[in-house]
């Protein structure tokens, strides 16, 4: 049998077959393409160099954003981070209580002026004539405001304090150092003692409390508030 030899395997196969008939080898290799001018060659070239680049670029504009992101995060996130990390602090340290020092009410009748709420004694009261009167305690130095106490009412004894009327809502305005306001509405249950009202601010200056919603204020009575107790974290 004539024909073309397989350049693999040596088996002859018939003219004009491109692939050997027994291990499918090319019969007739191609050609080597013809070298590439040398512009060629040098464009190529130049264009992976650009690509590189053009990948570093990339990268580094994807790292870029990421920090700027994560920087914005933590703006975004640092208030909250901080006031948490507050509030871990004021559970787990301890309390002591700090006296103010200037005591001033927009009203009080004579004989129980407002420094008899931060007189120690819970049988001797502020005497307001009517719902809206507010006592304003100043402090020397700012602190972290944990928590208030509340005596409400005319005493703290069950006899005493239904003697006047009392304020079951009290408005309370946190001045801090740098001039920042806090508002709050404090809600009192009518019942003598020593009420707790958890705070939580830091660099207070200044504590405004409004008295509202009143009752037991019939003819002849007053608003009565026995006594306020601030305390800061140790």
């Amino acid at each position: 049998m004539s024909g073309t030899p397989c350049p693999v395997c040596g088996t002859l196969n018939q003219p004009g077959r491109r692939f050997c008939r027994r291990c499918a080898a090319r019969l007739t290799p191609e050609a080597a393409p013809a070298p590439l001018p040398w512009w060629r060659r040098v464009w190529p070239l130049r264009r992976r160099r650009a690509r590189a680049g053009s990948g570093r670029l990339v990268r580094a504009l994807v790292i870029l954003a990421v920090v700027l992101v994560l920087a914005a995060a933590a703006v975004l996130l640092l208030p909250a981070g901080r006031g948490l990390f507050e509030d871990t602090r004021d559970k787990l340290g301890g309390v002591r209580s700090v006296t103010p020092t200037a005591v001033r009410a927009t009203a009080e009748l004579p004989g129980h002026p407002a420094t008899r709420t931060v007189d120690g004694l819970s049988n001797r009261y502020w005497a307001a004539p009517a719902a809206g009167a507010s006592v304003t305690y100043t402090f020397a130095k700012p602190f972290r405001l944990v928590n208030l106490l509340i005596t409400n009412g005319a005493s703290a004894s069950a006899q005493g304090y239904a003697g006047q009327g009392r304020a079951l809502e009290i408005d309370a305005e946190v001045t801090t150092s740098g001039g920042r306001v806090e508002h709050q509405r404090l809600t009192l249950s009518d019942k003598p003692g020593s009420q707790p009202m958890q705070e939580g601010i830091s660099d207070v200056t200044r504590i405004r409390l409004t008295l509202n919603n009143p009752v037991g204020l019939t003819r002849g009575r007053h608003l009565a508030l026995a006594e306020v107790e601030f305390f800061q974290r140790t």
